[in-house]
C-alpha cells in the first residue's frame, strides 16, 4: 500500500491537470459563484503563502507559523483552494471530482511525505507529528515563500479563475 501512496503522490500534479481540464469542461460558473469561489480560493492561497514563508523545505522539520498549528498547512491551503474552485465552477459534478481528487492525492502526499521526513530526520518528525516538539519561532519571509515557488500555485489558481471567466463570457 505504501507504494501506491508514493505513486499517487508522485503523479498528483499531472493527474490534477487532467481532472482540472475535465472540471473546466463541465463547469457552469456564474459571476456570483466565480466571486465567492475566488474569495475562498484566495484564503487557501493566503494559507499556502503563510506556510511557504516559514518552510525550510528539506532542511528541517519546520515548527513555526502555521506549522505550529497544523502539520500540513500547504495541503490545508490547497484543499481550501480546491473548495474555491468547486464553488467557482458552480456544478455538483465538478465539486465531486475536486473533492475526490483532493481526498485521494492529499492523503497520498501526506503519507509519502511523512515517511520521507521520518526517514530523513529520524525521531524529530514523529516528535513534531505527535505534538512533542516545541515551535521554533521564525519570522515570515516573502523571500522564503518565493524560494519555495509558491508563486506557481498563485499563478495556477489565477489561470483557473481566468478560464472559468472565459467560459462564463463565452456562454453569455
Amino acid at each position: 500500500m505504501a507504494e501506491i501512496w508514493r505513486v499517487l503522490a508522485k503523479w498528483r500534479v499531472t493527474l490534477g491537470y487532467v481532472l482540472a481540464a475535465a472540471a473546466l469542461w463541465f463547469a457552469d460558473p456564474t459571476w456570483r459563484s466565480l466571486t465567492i469561489g475566488a474569495a475562498v480560493g484566495a484564503i487557501g492561497e493566503a494559507i499556502r503563502i503563510w506556510a511557504a514563508g516559514h518552510l525550510e523545505k528539506g532542511r528541517e522539520v519546520t515548527t513555526s507559523g502555521p506549522y505550529a498549528v497544523t502539520r500540513h498547512p500547504l495541503y490545508l491551503g490547497s484543499a481550501v483552494m480546491g473548495a474555491g474552485f468547486a464553488i467557482a465552477a458552480h456544478r455538483l459534478l465538478v465539486a465531486v471530482l475536486v473533492f475526490a481528487y483532493l481526498a485521494v492525492t492529499i492523503v497520498a502526499a501526506i503519507r509519502s511525505e511523512e515517511a520521507h521526513l521520518t526517514e530523513k530526520f529520524g525521531a524529530q518528525y514523529p516528535n513534531y507529528r505527535d505534538g512533542r516538539a516545541a515551535p521554533v519561532p521564525r519570522p515570515f519571509s516573502f523571500e522564503r515563500a518565493w524560494r519555495n515557488r509558491e508563486y506557481r500555485a498563485l499563478v495556477g489558481f489565477a489561470a483557473v479563475l481566468g478560464l472559468l471567466a472565459v467560459r462564463l463570457l463565452i456562454r453569455l
